[in-house]
């Protein structure tokens, strides 16, 4: 017996230290609590998912030979993950319901819902989806989460939306209310402006799916778009299990519309490219930028793919680029089929309005959901705007916008 405690021992600390590993290689790709570089999250998670495999590989054939060692290192490993720093008395309460999920339990604002009890989660197939409103990926995720509530919730299934923000303005609860309505969300949606949900699942990206079984327990876990098939599979199994009865296992049919619309990854070779300098790059203006000082930019004569450059007064901050004086440009060389510019008024709410050039031009027949043909439009929410969005083949193209009225800020471009 103590020798089966000691391999047992080894085998997972083996396994945590792959783990580790994995999570500083996280860390040392992007800043903890961002989204990591889109839009192929994807790949990165199956990356790194490898190297804590390779790590701990050898431990978990171990573990396997135990009599019920993998429930039990499952159990440890979600043990470690269910006693994030904010836990409130009220989770201590329900010490039955196991695993990251209590920290939906703590004192935070909901939407479609009353406050979420233990015993509304206890038992049931639950699916949590990690978004933030501005964020192309988790817009184009939220068609299929939205369709296997419908479909699922009769049968067991609880969906949970948890929206941790990005950018300052995503803690607004009536920007996150305007949101969730004008993109169809109906099941509940929990605030986490202080990332205390995010740190108890361990999280990593926006978007991020945590497929939770009737025990509790995380059973999968989706960083980034795709593998929707297999998602939903997965649902079907764990409610047949949870129920004792076969679930129907045909799939969902989904057709997201404008922003919502999956991305055309053949064609698309653009980055998110940051404005605010925090994190910018590309940046071509001659001269460079200046943080937090109003400076007069020129836009760069020529601009390479991928490269971007400001014209007029503007104030460039870390996390965001204000305009100080009307007829202010930024223009972007990119490819791709769509372009998106996440934009805000003025903090006193005044409409911004503003005119986009594809090079040189009218969109015309290539313009996106937040622009008419003539690539006239207003910003007077802070979200992201669809700007472009070609009609026909796509290529290398320059693309301008310029703001007629000053105070808007400008936040990121991303692209589909």
């Amino acid at each position: 017996m103590t020798a089966l405690i000691l391999i047992y021992a080894v085998a997972v600390l083996a396994l945590a230290i792959g783990v580790v590993g994995a999570r500083r290689l996280v860390a040392s790709l992007k800043t903890s609590g961002r989204a990591p570089p889109r839009p192929f999250p994807r790949l990165r998670a199956w990356a790194i998912g490898a190297l804590a495999m390779m790590a701990g590989l050898w431990s978990g054939a171990l573990v396997f030979w135990l009599p019920g060692g993998a429930d039990r290192l499952e159990a440890t490993l979600l043990g470690r993950q269910a006693s994030p720093t904010g836990d409130t008395a009220q989770a201590a309460t329900a010490p039955s319901l196991s695993g990251p999920l209590r920290s939906l339990l703590t004192d935070r604002q909901w939407l479609n819902t009353a406050p979420l009890r233990a015993e509304d989660l206890r038992g049931k197939v639950v699916l949590v989806n990690f978004w933030t409103y501005s964020c192309i990926n988790s817009l184009r995720a939220l068609p299929y989460v939205q369709a296997w509530s419908e479909k699922y919730k009769d049968k067991g299934l609880v969906v949970i939306g948890v929206h941790t923000p990005e950018f300052a303005f995503e803690k607004d609860l009536a920007n996150v209310r305007r949101a969730t309505t004008a993109y169809g969300v109906g099941y509940p949606v929990a605030l986490d402006s202080d990332f205390g949900v995010w740190r108890a699942f361990g999280n990593q990206a926006w978007p991020a799916l945590y497929f939770v079984g009737p025990n509790g327990h995380v059973r999968r876990q989706v960083l980034g778009e795709g593998d929707y098939d297999r998602s939903e599979r997965l649902i079907q199994t764990l409610l047949a299990q949870a129920t004792g009865s076969a679930v129907a296992d045909d799939l969902v049919t989904v057709n997201g519309q404008g922003p919502l619309a999956a991305a055309d990854v053949r064609d698309l070779r653009s980055p998110e490219t940051y404005v605010g300098l925090a994190r910018a790059s590309g940046f071509a203006s001659p001269g460079g930028a200046k943080l937090n000082v109003s400076n007069v930019y020129r836009g760069a004569s020529t601009l390479p793919l991928n490269r971007w450059s400001l014209a007029g007064a503007w104030t460039a901050g870390e996390e965001f680029a204000t305009l100080d004086r009307p007829s202010g440009k930024i223009a972007y060389r990119f490819h791709a089929r769509d372009l998106h510019l996440i934009l805000a008024p003025p903090p006193d709410g005044r409409p911004v309005r503003f005119r986009i050039t594809v090079d040189g031009a009218a969109p015309g027949r290539d313009h996106g959901v937040d622009v008419d043909a003539n690539g006239a439009g207003e910003v007077r929410d802070a979200r992201m705007y669809q700007l472009v969005r070609q009609a026909g083949p796509v290529g290398d193209r320059t693309f301008e916008v310029e703001f007629l009225d000053a105070g808007v800020r400008a936040y990121d471009f991303t692209f589909g």
